[in-house]
């Protein structure tokens, strides 16, 4: 069976001030004529169907537009809600939507009912396993620790145990949307860590044939039968190095594996470019990057003057203006947010304890500290089911 991986469309986004609607539909009509050309049988979709809750109407249109198109080609379609999807309203209609092969999978009660579909060697359970915030569904799965482990876990325990009772030789797919050990993060995901810690290990997809996965923004291969197709479109900067691709997934009748990237049509390129204004003007190496989508981090000492209108009449699609001026590691002035790169938000308060009464958090006052952050993303979550 032929399978096309894909995911984090993010319907409704912008990249930075650029409206991304417009290539996003170019990246649905690719999709259906890779979906045509290729001899695809299924296709995956695992997560971040929009990019917020609420998402704007065009968005709506937008995706409209792609159903009754997957529709029309008579290949079925496999979806699941993804951590920045309202998981009910993606769902609406699912059973109706289903009659005509595409299937929405959002509610946690169904991750271990699959979507049988069949080539000429038997059959190929497909197990949809929305996101799973963990302060929502842990009751339901009855576990004890709102943990994205603890609760994948017992997604997976009952994706196995129904795949016990299906006839031997019976092939089996998992879409999930989740941080992954190994995996590479971007700017542009939303966080999602519990507890500390964000990322499951691997070994939680045993198992199953192919995992399919979605949330991280770069195309990547966990193992051989774990992976993400990465978003189709860059949503940040930190994206400037990314292949934007799916992944085409053949499926032996063994089980086996074969997988090869399908690049997806990108507007424009991204470009982060550093130095003084002066340098960047003049570099003859940066002519490549004149019709890029461009980042600049301007290192001057002192902030020139016009900075932005002198950078877009060489660099007209510049985007991102950066001040981070070159001064020595000891100079009072070295810019706040550069102490603070790279730190999560428990480290940032923990340096704060430590600032204001001289000594750092014991592991009691750790606890405390982590169990109100996990408070506050867990309140956040509630409003964005409650919108």
């Amino acid at each position: 069976m032929r399978i096309l991986h894909t995911s984090d469309w993010h319907l409704g986004r912008a990249f930075h001030r650029v409206n991304m609607l417009g290539a996003q539909a170019g990246f649905i009509g690719h999709l259906v004529t890779t979906v045509r050309e290729r001899g695809v049988d299924a296709v995956v979709v695992s997560g971040d169907v929009y990019d917020r809750a609420v998402p704007p109407l065009a968005a709506v249109e937008l995706f409209d537009d792609a159903l009754h198109r997957l529709a029309d080609l008579g290949v079925p379609t496999v979806m699941i809600s993804g951590n920045h999807d309202s998981a009910r309203r993606l769902g609406v209609g699912a059973g109706l939507i289903g009659r005509a092969g595409i299937h929405l999978r959002t509610e946690v009660s169904a991750c271990g009912t699959p979507v049988l579909l069949s080539d000429t060697f038997g059959d190929v359970a497909f197990y949809g396993l929305p996101y799973l915030e963990p302060a929502l569904v842990r009751d339901q799965f009855g576990v004890e620790k709102a943990a994205h482990e603890a609760v994948l876990a017992a997604a997976m325990d009952r994706v196995r145990a129904d795949l016990a009772t299906r006839p031997p030789g019976t092939r089996s797919v998992v879409l999930a949307h989740a941080f992954v050990t190994g995996g590479e993060a971007s700017d542009s995901e939303r966080d999602i860590t519990v507890g500390g810690v964000a990322a499951v290990p691997a070994g939680v997809f045993d198992g199953v044939d192919y995992a399919a996965l979605g949330h991280l923004h770069g195309s990547q291969t966990i193992t051989e039968r774990v992976r993400y197709s990465g978003s189709p479109l860059p949503y940040s900067f930190s994206e400037a190095e990314h292949r934007k691709s799916m992944w085409l997934v053949d499926l032996g009748a063994d089980g086996s594996i074969e997988a090869e990237r399908v690049d997806c049509p990108v507007p424009r390129p991204l470009a982060r470019i550093r130095g003084p204004l002066e340098e960047l003007l003049a570099d003859p190496g940066l002519t490549r990057h004149e019709e890029a989508w461009v980042e600049a981090t301007l290192t001057d000492p002192v902030r020139p003057a016009e900075p932005m209108a002198r950078l877009t009449e060489r660099f007209p699609h510049t985007l991102s203006l950066v001040f981070d001026p070159e001064r020595a590691p000891e100079d009072p002035d070295v810019s706040y947010a550069r102490r603070l790169a790279g730190r999560s938000d428990q480290q940032i308060a923990e340096d704060f304890v430590a600032h204001v009464r001289g000594a750092g958090p014991d592991a009691r006052e750790q606890a405390v500290l982590q169990d109100a952050f996990d408070a506050v993303r867990a309140d956040e979550a509630v409003r964005e089911v409650a919108r």
